[in-house]
């Protein structure tokens, strides 16, 4: 089975969020089940940089209005197709931002083009290959069901994955005459969305099937909370609607091996955690003791719920716990978080940025990871908890809610509790799902086992790829 994928970010050349993880570990999980993916990507400088021997397989003499060139190359196990268009993708900023950090203005062209070169691919553009399946990401991509349809090639089946629905790629009515599409693809069964065009409400209309990322998710978005406006569209076309939850990469986020963390370990021998304990808070400076040791490592953003965490750290200070957090974004909310460090010195410690080896170090230390996100199509955060034994405390939500066994009175009589879960996501809900965390944390045995369940759960990319790739196969069979 060949199957076309279509990202902007794929990891690891270009990253900004999980889209760019699943684009580049779903082809190489599904490569061991016999499914063989290319990947088309924008020759954004860093990506063209970070390849060595491309070899141009293709050319575009006009892909709305200027020319591109296709190479094609083999990178980390990744079969790539770097769509090289330097009027589009040679830019100094980053893939959707300038340097001031303002959308670029022509980012509904750079990612049309993206969409119609993979659906001239999908037509037969490149000699000698053929995908029996394209399967696109976001809204970046979601143009290419729509020139599949309309312009290029209708036979074959396509799948258009939604990671974040808040992101939907929506423009001027007036750029429509410049994306060579019929008159007629212009309305409600098409790209129009209140007068203007959307890219993402044209990809939710044209795939042959959609999925998100998790299965509780995909119930959201079907919502006027979750929908953000598409819910309308999504339920139009809730038959074909499928929600897999994304994997981890289980050699990458492996405590038993792992040289970002302090001291190695495994589920069947704990205790070379306590020295992790140990390496993080000398990291933050805070009192090193054998307290319940809470971390967050998040975006801090409203939709991260961290307003409300800023709120719950003298909750968790006073309840004799320690708190250390990782991240960056909204400006108030980092002040909010650094006054509590300077508040509560000695137990509470706060890192503004991101630090790939200093992530690790947490999960494999701190004794619980709080998540109380707003929404969270799926969430890698509680994954990596799961696997290093830090209790996840989550909000009851997306992803967050298909992957956390809450400890509930008959999960812990039948011994299946990974997490906490808390609804509705309130202050108040969060202080008592850290109440309860605290509890469980003082009772060792209910803690060890709790842990243990954790890091033999499944959250591989495995077991995700086998159901796409029976997604795909069912596609493939109906025909199109």
């Amino acid at each position: 089975m060949n199957v076309l994928s279509v990202s902007s970010e794929v990891y690891p050349l270009i990253k900004t969020g999980g889209l760019a993880d699943v684009a580049g570990a779903l082809p190489i999980a599904l490569e061991a089940l016999g499914v063989r993916t290319r990947t088309l990507i924008p020759g954004y400088p860093a990506v063209k940089a970070a390849v060595t021997d491309p070899v141009k397989c293709l050319e575009f003499a006009d892909l709305l209005g200027e020319k591109a060139d296709v190479l094609e190359v083999r990178h980390e196990g990744l079969d790539l197709l770097i769509l090289d268009a330097p009027a589009y993708y040679e830019r100094s900023g980053g893939p959707y931002l300038d340097q001031t950090g303002k959308d670029y203005p022509d980012n509904w062209k750079r990612f049309a083009a993206l969409s119609l070169a993979a659906a001239r691919i999908a037509a037969g553009a490149l000699p000698g290959w053929r995908p029996d399946m394209v399967h696109a990401h976001d809204w970046q991509a979601a143009m290419t069901p729509v020139y599949m349809r309309y312009a290029e090639t209708p036979e074959i089946p396509s799948l258009l994955t939604i990671h974040n629905i808040a992101f939907q790629g929506q423009f001027g009515a007036n750029i429509f005459s410049k994306l060579a599409l019929p008159p007629h693809s212009f309305g409600m069964e098409g790209i129009e969305y209140y007068n203007d065009v959307s890219f993402l409400k044209g990809g939710l209309q044209t795939a042959t099937a959609l999925s998100t990322v998790s299965p509780s998710y995909a119930e959201e978005i079907l919502t006027p909370q979750f929908g953000m406006g598409l819910h309308g569209v999504i339920g139009s076309r809730a038959h074909v609607l499928h929600g897999i939850v994304n994997g981890i990469d289980a050699d990458v986020w492996n405590p038993a091996t792992d040289h970002l963390i302090h001291d190695n370990y495994s589920a069947a021998n704990l205790k070379n955690r306590a020295l992790n304990k140990k390496a993080v808070a000398e990291h933050f400076r805070i009192d090193d003791d054998d307290s319940p040791l809470f971390c967050v490592i998040s975006r801090l953003t409203w939709q991260k719920g961290i307003d409300l965490m800023a709120e719950a750290v003298d909750e968790i200070v006073s309840l004799g716990g320690r708190l250390v957090v990782l991240g960056a974004g909204d400006v108030a909310l980092e002040g909010a978080l650094l006054a509590a460090a300077s508040r509560h010195h000695g137990r509470v410690g706060v890192a503004i940025g991101y630090n790939e080896p200093l992530s690790h170090l947490m999960q494999a230390g701190c004794d619980a990871i709080i998540i109380p996100s707003r929404f969270e199509p799926c969430g890698l955060t509680q994954l990596y908890a799961l696997r290093y034994g830090c209790i996840p405390v989550v909000a009851r939500t997306g992803g967050l809610a298909d992957t956390v066994i809450d400890a509930n009175h008959a999960a812990i009589a039948n011994k299946s509790a990974t997490g906490v879960q808390f609804s509705p996501v309130t202050l108040d809900g969060l202080k008592q799902a850290i109440r309860r965390t605290v509890r469980y944390y003082h009772d060792p045995k209910l803690w060890t086992q709790m842990q243990k369940l954790g890091m033999k759960s499944d959250v591989s990319w495995e077991k995700s790829a086998g159901l796409y790739a029976a997604l795909y196969s069912q596609l493939i069979s109906k025909g199109h």
